[in-house]
């Protein structure tokens, strides 16, 4: 797959392929670091985005992704135990 990932939901069985925007997106969520520091640090450090445009799309794509289950978007920092998806 390249710099390509896939996911899918255990709970609805939906399959994602994440291109490798969304790839290093989904790699630097880490329940503790805010999206738009992530956006900053991964996205727009490696593509030539403006950091609003950028920040649009990752909450759209972390929108689609928590609406499966695959992971969860909090304000506030959060703990994940080992195997049970991300946090951002």
């Amino acid at each position: 797959l390249g710099d390509e990932l896939m996911i899918m939901s255990g709970r609805d069985s939906t399959l994602f392929e994440l291109n490798g925007t969304a790839a290093l997106l989904w790699d630097a969520a880490d329940g503790v670091t805010p999206l738009d520091d992530i956006v900053a640090r991964t996205i727009c450090a490696t593509y030539d985005i403006d950091a609003a445009t950028a920040l649009r799309d990752a909450e759209e794509l972390l929108d689609q992704l928590a609406g499966h289950g695959i992971l969860v978007v909090s304000d506030a920092p959060i703990t994940v135990e080992v195997g049970l998806g991300r946090g951002v």
